[in-house]
């Protein structure tokens, strides 16, 4: 790719998804199968509404099978499947519906071996948008064509397996190679000075404006619960990704008094164990501070195994939840860690010299949820900061 983005006074080249690899190359070996002309360059739209035009290579022609590949490009962000070849085969499909597509992965793309993910247990993790993508532009291919046989689809990247062991996939009970990822279709990079700095910034602006209570996400999700559930200005948010502990000292410093730090517990459970950087690479601890927590309300030794060995926290929840009252017992006492921990920050924060900008002592607050079941946790003075911030809104509009 040749589009740039400036974060910092840097330039960054943009890249492309592992998901549109393997749709471009769908793409390109269904359309040499229909033709039978071999292709050497591929168009494809990514979700994003950014074109892509790729090089088709390592093509192999067949009467009923054609197969292709596409070379990963990452751009200027750091990613360890930067560089790879993402195949497709494509091939007609015996006693097929009419115009039906089947998408499965082959060499070097992961499967998935435990519950809570994306995909079902047993599939291919190829991710829902991904899926999608392949779909549509193979739909067109045969579309243009008038074909009306059904085809497979097959995903394949031979060094998968091997690079897959740098990822936490083998964590997350995908085994046996890569996801194929990509919710945009394009990769944008980010160093992590720009994006601290990109954070520092905004977070200047909001106290500059004399807002009285910053909002504070991760990121998307965050984002979504905050406009969707609790109907509060997502507009008035800063995105601090996974540098929640930095986000702090970032707000002491630019004198902010009032912090409701919200997103989904995935994420923010681990601020319980008093892990500062929520990144995967930095630390995980979710289901240790789940089990751990759990277990001092009451939890068996059987009940924490299972829990240590779950990919996600809601089906940690679940296993809680087959107590009565221990879900909601265990995520109280979460909470109240949580608080601890976030008050005890931005207090070492405001005793440094040179750091006590604010007026009086910072007040942060935090809300916890999952997708599956709405609010799971809110420190005490949360809900008070939420009403807050609403009828400031109301007022403002």
């Amino acid at each position: 790719m040749e589009q740039f983005i400036y974060k910092n006074h840097q330039k960054l080249r943009y890249g492309y998804t592992t998901g549109s690899c393997a749709a471009a190359a769908a793409k390109a070996a269904a359309s040499m199968l229909l033709s039978q002309t071999e292709l050497t360059m591929v168009d494809l739209m990514t979700p994003k509404q950014i074109p892509l035009h790729l090089q088709v290579l390592e093509v192999s022609m067949g009467a009923e099978a054609v197969s292709c590949a596409i070379q990963k490009d990452s751009g200027d962000d750091p990613d360890v499947t930067n560089g790879i070849l993402v195949y497709a085969e494509v091939s007609y499909l015996k006693d097929a519906i009419s115009g039906e597509i089947q998408v499965e992965g082959g060499k070097g793309v992961g499967r998935v071996t435990k519950p809570g993910l994306e995909q079902p247990v047993g599939e291919a993790a190829i991710n829902r948008v991904p899926r999608q993508m392949i779909i549509e532009n193979v739909q067109k291919v045969c579309k243009h064509y008038g074909n009306t046989r059904g085809l497979l689809v097959r995903i394949s990247i031979p060094e998968g397996e091997a690079l897959a062991a740098k990822t936490f996939n083998p964590r997350l009970g995908i085994e046996g190679g890569l996801s194929v990822l990509g919710s945009s279709g394009i990769v944008e990079p980010m160093s992590e000075p720009a994006l601290l700095e990109t954070i520092r910034l905004e977070i200047g602006q909001k106290a500059l404006e004399k807002e009285a209570c910053l909002l504070m996400v991760p990121g998307n999700y965050g984002e979504r619960f905050l406009a969707e559930k609790l109907l509060l200005p997502v507009q008035k948010a800063v995105k601090c990704s996974n540098y929640i502990g930095k986000a702090l000292d970032m707000a002491v410093d630019a004198g902010i008094e009032k912090i409701l730090l919200e997103g989904h517990a995935g994420k923010l459970i681990k601020l319980a164990a008093g892990v500062m950087n929520t990144h995967s690479k930095a630390a995980d601890g979710r289901m240790e501070c789940l089990a751990a927590y759990g277990a001092a309300c009451g939890a068996s030794r059987e009940m924490a195994g299972q829990i240590l060995d779950c990919v996600t926290v809601d089906e940690a929840l679940g296993i809680l939840e087959q107590k009565e009252g221990l879900r909601e017992e265990t995520t109280a006492l979460a909470m109240r860690r949580i608080s601890a921990v976030l008050r005890r920050r931005t207090e070492v924060r405001q005793g440094l010299e040179g750091k006590q900008k604010a007026k009086g002592h910072v007040r942060v607050e935090a809300i916890l949820f999952t997708d599956e079941r709405g609010i799971l946790g809110m420190t005490d003075g949360a809900e008070e900061l939420v009403r807050m911030v609403s009828e400031n809104h109301k007022k403002e509009n």
